[in-house]
């Protein structure tokens, strides 16, 4: 692996917002199509339930900070979503609009706009509630962890958020891509949060042992760590310098310049879902010659966003479907030098269809760098598997949808561990779900 050969005005070029910001007569003339529906199907259509009509009526008659708050108000990482939120199957797929005049209101254009000004004017709206006298601990600094913790700081509950890593915002700040989301902007929505008075405590993992204390020690513990590290395939090779996992190429575009990332001038993808597009379209920005995506199944089978798989094609990656990996191959000097494959044939229809080895159909890609991007391990049966109470099915952590509950007296829960990976936005809303039920829970304790 070698760090990127583009120059550093071609790395910000590529990595420069996919969307750019609308200035204020392209967002008054956007907002101006907007049929301000009754019952709006794209409100019912957004997890967090953001009045959709309500924000883009006040940014039709430019108070783009008045509709800064009714975001924020349901949903405070409203920026973050306004970037990487699926609004093409959210509120855009449910838009009167895309129907009657071909095309939906750019809503999430919009919503940017909005939380632009607020945070360009360092605004903020909310203040903490009366002080209760009750302690929550939060457990992952991610969508979710974050949510529930500024609403209960609304609701005026101390809010203590564990993190484990030296860097709060879980993979909302290091996990997608920087062409999405920048940090900066990742860390700017945290600041409001803290401003309410959440103590977020970095460099601080949370164990089983631990999370014993923090349910003797607090009045309620929120559990909203994320997924474990990314699944590996059992093939050989998987040791080579230059076999890497998804997490881990996308890290380093948010921890340091662009010009000090690496990546291959042959790079390989395995996968075929949202995080494996990012990758790949990450290694092109990146300056890689050719970018490969390998995936068992077709494009039809595929788990990414129609939207996310029309980038990759714009982006010129190439695609192999029905490849099976079976080695990762090493040249003479120990390097990586390609990805041995075998074909297959499907058996069957849609994604329960058997995959059938062809004989004699092993072929190489070759590469220097290699990305596996075949999600990640679930750890909520390591952390909460022994207590009494919690249920974890196939690694997911069962919980009561309308509260967060988990079974255990106190003990909630929201985020990947719950969903085992959705988007930005239904954390915020399960994060927000679970602190009304703590609230509800408190009341009834106190």
């Amino acid at each position: 692996m070698e760090r990127t050969r583009l120059t550093r005005a071609e790395l910000e070029a590529n990595f420069a917002d996919l969307h750019p910001a609308y200035s204020r007569d392209e967002a008054v003339a956007e907002a101006s199509r907007c049929l301000f529906c009754f019952d709006a199907p794209c409100m019912r259509a957004c997890p967090t339930h953001i009045d959709v009509p309500r924000f883009i009526r006040q940014i039709l008659h430019d108070n783009p900070l008045g509709a800064a708050e009714t975001i924020f108000s349901e949903n405070v990482l409203g920026g973050s979503c306004a970037r990487a939120c699926p609004t093409e199957v959210l509120c855009e797929g449910a838009c009167v609009d895309k129907t009657l005049q071909g095309g939906p209101v750019h809503i999430g254009r919009l919503q940017r706009y909005a939380t632009d000004a607020a945070q360009a004017q360092d605004l903020w709206f909310f203040e903490p509630g009366t002080d209760t006298g009750h302690r929550v601990a939060i457990v992952g600094s991610g969508p979710a962890g974050l949510a529930c913790a500024h609403e209960l700081r609304r609701l005026g509950h101390a809010a203590d958020v564990f993190e484990a890593r030296d860097v709060a915002g879980g993979l909302n700040t290091l996990g997608i891509a920087a062409y999405k989301i920048s940090t900066e902007l990742a860390l700017k929505e945290i600041e409001p949060i803290r401003a309410m008075g959440a103590e977020i405590h970095l460099n601080s993992p949370v164990d089983a042992n631990r999370l014993a204390g923090l349910r003797r020690d607090y009045d309620a513990v929120f559990v909203g760590v994320g997924l474990g590290s990314t699944r590996q395939l059992p093939i050989p090779g998987e040791e080579l310098e230059g076999v890497v996992e998804a997490l881990d190429f996308i890290f380093p575009t948010h921890t340091g310049p662009f010009s000090e990332c690496y990546v291959g001038r042959h790079t390989v993808v395995i996968g075929a879902g949202n995080t494996a597009v990012d990758c790949a379209t990450q290694a092109v920005r990146l300056g890689a010659e050719q970018v490969t995506m390998v995936y068992r199944r077709t494009d039809a089978e595929m788990s990414a966003f129609s939207y996310e798989y029309e980038l990759a094609k714009q982006d010129g990656i190439v695609f192999e479907w029905l490849a099976q990996p079976v080695e990762f191959v090493a040249d003479d000097d120990g390097d990586l030098r390609a990805l041995r494959c075998r074909r297959l044939r499907l058996q069957g229809q849609g994604r329960r269809a058997r995959l059938e080895e062809i004989a004699d159909s092993d072929f190489e890609i070759p590469c220097d760098l290699a990305v596996q991007a075949l999600g990640q391990a679930p750890v909520a049966d390591e952390l909460l598997g022994g207590i009494e109470g919690v249920t974890v099915v196939s690694g997911r952590l069962v919980v009561d949808p309308t509260t967060g509950a988990t079974g255990a007296p106190g003990l909630f829960a929201g985020g990947d561990c719950t969903s085992l990976g959705a988007e930005i936005v239904d954390a915020v809303q399960e994060g927000k779900v679970a602190a009304r039920g703590i609230d509800e829970y408190l009341k009834g304790g106190s």
